[in-house]
């Protein structure tokens, strides 16, 4: 019972740091030390989706599930859970699609957040 929950955490963290690699950027209009945080977090998610890596939080999520008695899953966190609930199959070109699309947004919110740096002092 424990390792389900330790994974459903898991999982949860996953899905909060998609959430604040897409989005967090807005955070920034807020609060510019945010931008430490955020900046890393695009990255990775850019790479992770750019070269279709495998995040290192699916593999301890499976590793719980497996303790906990489930049979885990193939692939990644976006495969296995925002496949099922939005798309059919999920290419490569999709993950670069989402790759580009993280890069864009954020790097529009930064522009707006850097031309406006004296307005968020």
């Amino acid at each position: 019972m424990i390792y389900k929950i330790l994974a459903d955490g898991v999982l949860l963290a996953h899905f909060c740091f998609v959430l604040f690699a897409v989005f967090g950027g807005l955070l920034a209009l807020r609060w510019r030390k945010i931008l430490f945080f955020h900046f890393p977090a695009v990255v990775w998610a850019f790479f992770v989706q750019w070269f279709q890596w495998i995040c290192p939080l699916t593999y301890l999520e499976i590793y719980f599930r497996n303790l906990g008695g489930d049979a885990g899953y193939e692939g990644g966190f976006i495969e296995h859970y925002i496949t099922l609930i939005l798309y059919i199959d999920i290419g490569h070109w999709f993950h670069i699609a989402l790759a580009l699309l993280v890069l864009a947004v954020n790097l529009f919110v930064y522009w707006y957040v850097f031309s406006h740096w004296r307005r968020f002092k």
